[in-house]
């Protein structure tokens, strides 16, 4: 595999010493990109699957606290976000044809992975849509021992009198060529560049909010706004797909904020209510994004997913 040195910006919050990033190239010809941080004798690899609008470097503080547990962490740019190629004319607007297309990716950073010897057992951490994805990669038999979700997209919280729009829109617009557009209370604009931090559905912490916008300030090829139709249809047919599937044989733990608004709460507890080995744990006071809050709140989730992922003695392949 062709591996070619990528930008991995460290201005903000960089995150461990020595991180690399890399360009790959899928099997449908696009761009994306991989960052990695590896300590010294690494005990595994995480493999950390951010969510929509994310990029690599917003997973370095995530990176340095994998690392002082001693494991090295990948983070990927999904096609349509990050410095990865965008999908549409128009790259402000998340876009992907079909959900399944990001297991292209997953494949292509999986074979990265191994082509750089990154150290085994792997894990997946995955947050919001990459939860989506996770699952979905779990299912096509990702080669992990054990796996941790944050706030997973298996169900979008749509309030009541949206939710009949929000079913017929995706599949209408599209059908009169409007598929690439925004749906309503969308904006073109990255969240945390146009929303103040008070009652944010992100983060309780201020300082990882600025540091959110910080990121994307100094660097504007990193912004993203909302979703196309096309993008939301095939989210919502993913989640419903997911919902109908037995949970994998995959040991996991789950962490959801008290205070969850993006994602479907009940979705996520009926999905770790049919897993054997499944494990919710709330976080109190948290929003959606429970690994920015605060230190000691992304450092206790990370050693409970830690011990998580050590439940199980992991035995090489011969």
């Amino acid at each position: 595999m062709r591996l070619t040195s990528a930008p991995l910006y460290t201005d903000v919050r960089p995150g461990p010493d020595g991180g690399q990033a890399h360009w790959l190239n899928t099997s449908d010809g696009l761009r994306i990109r991989m960052g990695h941080w590896t300590p010294k004798d690494a005990g595994g690899t995480v493999l950390m699957f951010p969510g929509r609008t994310e990029y690599v470097e917003k997973y370095a503080v995530v990176a340095q606290g994998f690392h002082d547990r001693g494991y090295a962490t990948v983070a990927i740019d999904w096609r349509g976000q990050g410095l990865a190629d965008r999908m549409l004319d128009d790259g402000r607007i998340g876009h992907v044809d079909h959900f399944m297309d990001y297991q292209d990716d997953v494949q292509t950073v999986l074979d990265a992975v191994r082509a750089l010897g990154l150290p085994e057992p792997y894990y997946l951490m995955a947050h919001s849509m990459g939860g989506c994805i996770g699952l979905r990669a779990l299912h096509e038999g990702l080669p992990v021992v054990a796996a941790a979700f944050t706030g997973p997209m298996w169900g979008i919280r749509i309030k009541a009198h949206m939710q009949p729009l929000a079913w017929v829109l995706p599949r209408l617009m599209p059908a009169i060529g409007q598929g690439h557009a925004l749906p309503p209370s969308t904006k073109i604009d990255p969240y945390v560049l146009t929303d103040p931090f008070e009652d944010n559905l992100l983060t309780t912490d201020e300082q990882m909010w600025d540091m959110m916008a910080d990121q994307l300030r100094a660097h504007d090829e990193l912004r993203l706004g909302g979703p196309s139709f096309v993008w939301l249809r095939s989210a919502l047919d993913e989640c419903n797909a997911l919902a109908r599937l037995p949970a994998p044989p995959v040991p996991a733990i789950c962490f959801q904020g008290s205070n969850e608004r993006i994602v479907h709460q009940g979705r996520i507890a009926a999905q770790m209510a049919k897993w054997p080995e499944g494990d919710l744990r709330i976080i109190d006071g948290g929003e959606h994004e429970v690994l920015m809050e605060n230190d000691a709140v992304r450092g206790r989730i990370l050693s409970a997913a830690v011990a998580k992922f050590e439940a199980r003695p992991f035995i090489a392949a011969a």
